[in-house]
């Protein structure tokens, strides 16, 4: 126990001293029989003079080394103890804030984190940020609790395959939500722009739009194939096989030659018709 001790103290040792320079370092841990701790890295948050930001500098922790199964909720609990927490942000690298988008699909679009990541703590009050940093001067700190669990390695892995089943009705479920808003802003467009048509704007002009045309088939690959084949002869016609003047004006001469070769020959084949035809009794 003492050898593991110092090895641990060894650790830490180089932990901190290859953090950057205003870091704190926190020994956690996800689980009571972890033995090696996970560093995090820790210090008050700083922004520029003048920039709107939602993360207060006097109020916000800054968090480095996050790993990608810590969630929120995890990082709000371990903070808990030192203030009540506000917000808890987890990004994947440090930056403004920005506008939260829409809840991704369960089913589509769905990101997996894979890299360590940083979280910005906003507690109501600004002791909340000392007293975070006081917490290096205690042993490892317990994030994964009987009540609270955090799941890593073949438990994340089976939570995740799990969550990666589709239930087909609960598919069905959002591909119809998707599609009833679908039809609802196609509806709305349509309905803006008859009441937009034929009326001039500010400045005079009238939007011209393609409503009254009628609607093209869809095109099947096969018609796709018959266009280009199309296509393709027309380019093959439209080739000059005489690109020169010379050119074109021998191949006039070869033409009206031939003609006159064949009208010689119909003459002469008409006249031994015409022979041969002749009434001859003796």
């Amino acid at each position: 126990a003492a050898s593991r001790r110092a090895k641990m103290a060894a650790a830490k040792e180089r932990v901190v001293g290859a953090a950057p320079a205003g870091y704190t370092v926190l020994a956690v841990k996800f689980g009571e029989r972890q033995r090696s701790p996970h560093y995090l890295l820790v210090k008050e948050h700083q922004v520029r003079e003048g920039a709107g930001t939602t993360h207060p500098p006097s109020r916000t922790l800054f968090v480095l080394n996050v790993p990608p199964y810590c969630s929120p909720e995890s990082l709000s609990r371990l903070f808990s103890r030192c203030g009540h927490v506000q917000t808890v942000d987890v990004c994947e690298k440090p930056g403004p804030r920005e506008k939260k988008e829409k809840l991704p699909s369960k089913f589509f679009n769905r990101k997996t984190v894979t890299g360590f990541q940083v979280a910005y703590v906003v507690f109501r009050k600004p002791s909340g940020v000392q007293a975070a940093k006081a917490l290096s001067q205690e042993g490892p700190l317990l994030i994964s609790t009987e009540s609270h669990p955090v799941k890593t390695g073949i438990s994340k892995w089976i939570a995740n395959y799990a969550a990666s089943v589709v239930d087909q009705e609960e598919l069905k479920a959002e591909v119809d939500t998707y599609m009833q808003d679908y039809d609802k802003k196609i509806a709305e467009e349509e309905a803006k722009a008859a009441e937009e048509e034929g009326v001039p704007d500010e400045e005079g002009w009238v939007k011209v739009t393609r409503k009254g045309r009628k609607p093209g088939l869809p095109r099947t690959e096969a018609a796709s194939l018959r266009v280009l084949a199309k296509e393709k002869q027309k380019r093959a016609r439209k080739e000059l096989l005489n690109f020169y003047a010379w050119q074109h004006r021998e191949t006039k001469r070869e033409h009206i030659a031939q003609l006159r070769k064949k009208f010689e020959e119909d003459k002469q084949r008409i006249a031994l018709m015409r022979a041969q035809r002749k009434f001859r009794p003796y």
